[in-house]
């Protein structure tokens, strides 16, 4: 039996990952996707730890842009793979890493109580550049506000150091800078490259459902 665990990043949501999810249950993988949102990193954390906590055996998780720093502070994974993710060291947030690198800062929109969101009219472009125009239209109707402070979050504890690790870099990102995600993959123990966007589940979900299969 292998296990997987899917973490998604600010606004995004566990449907996001749909396209991997099924083809994988449908080889026989058990797929979790935890739901974030929860109002901090610790508490993020605490919910993915639940879910690695209660499989039967030490899953393969991939952490998404923000939740890379999620999976950064787990414990009991078999193989880490950061999809054009923060990997903080200690003393870092997702927010600080990516402080010079403001690829997305004219497509978050401010909402009411430090929410923001993403405008609709520019995250197709920004998030699944090259996609086919329905299933962009598709992820960015599942799309949700993110509430404040958790990207700025650090993590308790740094798994990439003791536990095997892959980075993807996405070559054509537009959220979170390329070269930002080459720097951070020197913290992982092995690095990949994809001619993709920031979201190759999305746009690219069979290079995605290789890659885990593969992995481990």
């Amino acid at each position: 039996m292998t296990c997987v665990v899917l973490v998604h990043g600010q606004w995004h949501d566990p449907r996001h990952f749909d396209l991997i999810a099924d083809p994988l249950r449908a080889s026989g993988v058990v797929v979790s996707a935890p739901e974030l949102h929860r109002g901090s990193l610790a508490a993020d954390t605490a919910a993915v730890q639940a879910v690695v906590d209660d499989l039967p055996e030490p899953p393969i998780v991939l952490g998404h842009s923000y939740g890379g720093s999620v999976i950064t502070g787990l414990t009991g994974a078999a193989h880490l793979v950061y999809l054009a993710a923060f990997v903080p060291d200690a003393g870092e947030s997702a927010a600080g890493l990516g402080r010079s690198t403001h690829l997305i800062g004219p497509v978050i929109v401010p909402l009411e109580n430090g929410f923001t969101q993403l405008d609709p009219a520019m995250a197709a472009e920004a998030m699944y550049a090259g996609c086919a125009p329905d299933r962009a239209a598709w992820a960015v109707g599942l799309l949700r506000p993110q509430g404040p402070g958790c990207g700025r979050g650090v993590p308790e504890r740094q798994a990439w150091r003791n536990t095997p690790s892959t980075f993807v870099v996405c070559s054509k990102d537009r959220a979170v800078s390329p070269r930002l995600q080459r720097a951070m993959a020197r913290r992982c123990g092995r690095t990949v490259v994809w001619d993709t966007g920031h979201a190759p589940f999305v746009t690219s979900p069979e290079v995605v459902v290789d890659l885990l299969r593969g992995t481990g």
